[in-house]
């Protein structure tokens, strides 16, 4: 068992439970540009991971190799350009706003975000169009690694909530926010281990 596991055990008898039904959560950090971990975001807002995933290829046979376009490739295509992969108009112009942001500096490179906290992302690349705060927990999370990470808005961390302390309604975010300071400073492995519950419990059952 990890730190962050028994931790979790340690303070929390559900969570105890939890660890106990999947083991202890093991997440590798992407370390993907910046740029490219949000702008993925962007294309998978509101869509199941395959037509995601078959906008995605088409977005990078637009720019005829297999790397990942960089923002200086990205920002000359037109919207309409990048409509035909598949992307909705708002989404077009997310990407090319993103990609004129991290021209300007907005966005930090891999380093720089090692030397900014959580809430100095959070602040910083929301002022992104169609980048909000969920966009900037999941790059937190699955790309940077970081370990305090709670995204109390996310239904799959709501229903997982209400799935494994059996109640009868998904939390609101601040109830979750509230109770989910006893996880600190490993509410990531948290959130990991709600996700589990929303995909593998049904109605509460073990």
């Amino acid at each position: 068992m990890n730190r962050a596991a028994k931790h979790l055990s340690d303070t929390d008898a559900i969570m105890a439970q939890l660890v106990a039904r999947f083991g202890a959560p093991d997440l590798e950090p992407r370390r993907l540009p910046p740029f490219q971990s949000l702008a993925h975001a962007i294309i998978h807002q509101q869509l199941g991971s395959a037509a995601a995933g078959t906008i995605l290829k088409r977005f990078r046979a637009l720019f005829g190799g297999s790397d990942f376009p960089t923002p200086e490739e990205v920002i000359r295509l037109d919207v309409d350009r990048l409509r035909t992969a598949g992307l909705s108009r708002p989404k077009a112009h997310y990407i090319r706003d993103l990609a004129a942001k991290s021209i300007a500096g907005v966005v930090p490179s891999l380093r720089a975000c090692d030397r900014l906290t959580d809430a100095e992302l959070i602040e910083r690349l929301t002022s992104i169009k169609g980048v909000g705060r969920w966009t900037v927990e999941m790059l937190l999370i699955f790309n940077l690694g970081r370990p305090d990470v709670l995204p109390v808005h996310d239904l799959g961390v709501r229903r997982g909530f209400k799935l494994a302390y059996r109640k009868r309604t998904d939390p609101t975010p601040d109830h979750l926010d509230r109770f989910g300071g006893r996880w600190s400073p490993y509410r990531t492995t948290a959130a990991l281990y709600l996700w589990k519950a929303a995909d593998f419990l049904k109605n509460g059952e073990w």
